[in-house]
C-alpha cells in the first residue's frame, strides 16, 4: 500500500517550517526532563534490592568505646532501646558505672545487660583484645562495634606540642585501629557486622587551628574506605560519621584553649546536642550506610568530599553527582569567609601589639 504523497508533504512542510524552530529547545527540554524522572524513579525501585539488610539491634551486642560519656554513651543509650546488650569501654572507671546506670534506664526487657570495661584502646593492642574477648564470652559475639573514643586539642600549628600530634594519633586513630582488629576475625567468619567510626566535620575538611585534630579524624576516613573494600563480601558494612560540633565534655574542656579564629569558623554552624548526633549515627550505621552526617552543613560536606568512598544505594551516588557542582559554589563561599575571619584576627593581632609598644 502506498504511502499518501499529500500527507507526507504536509509532515516535511511543518517540519521545516521556520515557525515550529523555536520550540526546539522546549521540546528537547521536556524530554530531558522525562528521561530524568523515569531514570530517577528507576533508581528508587531497584535501591532496595541492593543496599545492604538492616541490622536488628534487638538482641544484639553492641560495643562502644568512650561510651562512658558524650556520643559514646548517648549512642550506647540509643541501642539500648532498641533492645541491644551493651559493652561499654573506657579508661574512667567511676565514668563508666555512672554512664551504666544512664544506659540501664531505657531497658526495654529484663533480659538486657550492660558490661563495662575498663582500658585505654589506644595503648596496648593484646590488652585490647583480651577485654574485647572477655566481653563476647560474656555476651555473645559483637554484631555492631562503635569506635567512639577519642580527644581534640586545637591551636596554632608552631604552639601545638609535637607530643600532642603524636597523641592524638594514638587516641583518635589507634584507639580505633586496635577493636576493629579484636573484632573484625569474628564478624568474618559469621558474614555479619557492622563497624562505625566516628570522626568528625573536621575529618572532612581542614580548619584554622586543627592541624593536629584533623590529621587523626582523616585518617579514620583512610581506614574505613580500605577496609570497606576487604570486608563487604562477608556482608560486613563500616559507617564513617562526621559531626559537627557537640555539646559534650570534650569540647567544653576544648574551647578552654581554642584559638580565637578556630572559635569564630565554629560559630559558623553552631553546636549539636548529642541525642541528635547519637541517633543519626545509629540509623545509619543500622542501615549500613558509610557516610554518616548531621544536618544540611554535614550533608553537604559529604556530598563535596565523597571522592572514591563507597554509596549504599544507586540514589545516593545520583544525588552526590547532581548536588556536587551547586555545593562547590556555595562551599567557595564558605572558604572566602573563613579566611576572611583568619585575615581580620590578624590584623587585629598586629594592631594591638603595635599600640602595645608605642605605649
Amino acid at each position: 500500500m502506498s504511502s499518501d504523497p499529500g500527507w507526507s508533504s504536509a509532515v516535511s512542510a511543518w517540519l521545516f517550517s521556520s515557525s515550529w524552530w523555536p520550540l526546539l529547545p522546549f521540546v528537547m527540554l521536556l524530554v530531558v526532563a522525562a528521561f530524568v524522572v523515569a531514570f530517577v524513579l528507576l533508581l528508587y525501585m531497584i535501591s532496595p534490592l541492593i543496599s545492604p539488610k538492616p541490622l536488628k539491634l534487638n538482641g544484639a551486642h553492641v560495643v562502644v568505646t568512650g561510651g562512658s560519656s558524650g556520643i559514646g554513651k548517648c549512642i550506647a543509650i540509643e541501642c539500648y532501646k532498641q533492645g541491644a546488650f551493651i559493652t561499654l569501654v573506657a579508661r574512667d572507671e567511676s565514668k563508666l558505672v555512672q554512664a551504666k546506670k544512664e544506659v540501664e534506664k531505657s531497658a526495654i526487657n529484663d533480659k538486657q545487660v550492660v558490661l563495662c570495661i575498663s582500658v585505654d584502646v589506644s595503648k596496648d593492642y593484646s590488652q585490647v583484645e583480651s577485654v574485647i574477648k572477655q566481653a563476647q564470652e560474656k555476651l555473645g559475639p559483637v554484631d555492631m562495634l562503635v569506635n567512639c573514643a577519642g580527644m581534640s586539642v586545637s591551636g596554632k600549628f608552631e604552639e601545638v606540642d609535637v607530643e600532642r600530634f603524636r597523641g592524638l594519633m594514638e587516641v583518635n586513630y589507634l584507639g580505633s585501629v586496635y577493636p576493629t582488629r579484636a573484632v573484625i576475625t569474628t564478624m568474618k567468619e559469621r558474614r555479619m557486622g557492622r563497624v562505625v567510626f566516628v570522626s568528625s566535620q573536621a575529618g572532612q575538611l581542614g580548619l584554622f587551628g586543627y592541624t593536629a585534630y584533623s590529621a587523626s579524624k582523616f585518617a579514620l576516613r583512610g581506614l574505613a574506605e580500605a577496609l570497606q573494600m576487604e570486608v563487604k563480601p562477608y556482608n560486613i558494612y563500616v559507617t564513617v560519621s562526621y559531626p559537627p560540633d557537640t555539646d559534650t565534655p570534650c569540647l567544653t574542656e576544648e574551647n578552654k584553649t581554642k584559638p580565637l579564629e578556630t572559635k569564630l569558623i565554629s560559630e559558623t554552624s553552631g553546636v549539636c546536642q548529642p541525642e541528635q548526633v547519637a541517633k543519626v549515627i545509629v540509623k545509619d550505621a543500622v542501615q549500613g550506610n558509610f557516610n554518616s552526617s548531621v544536618g544540611p552543613d554535614g550533608y553537604m560536606l559529604s556530598a563535596l568530599t565523597c571522592g572514591m568512598s563507597p554509596v549504599t544505594s544507586i540514589t545516593e551516588g545520583l544525588q552526590q553527582i547532581v548536588t556536587m557542582g551547586l555545593f562547590r559554589t556555595i562551599a567557595l563561599f564558605y572558604l572566602g569567609s573563613f579566611d576572611s575571619i583568619v585575615r581580620r584576627c590578624m590584623i587585629q593581632r598586629e594592631q594591638s601589639k603595635a599600640a602595645d609598644k608605642r605605649e
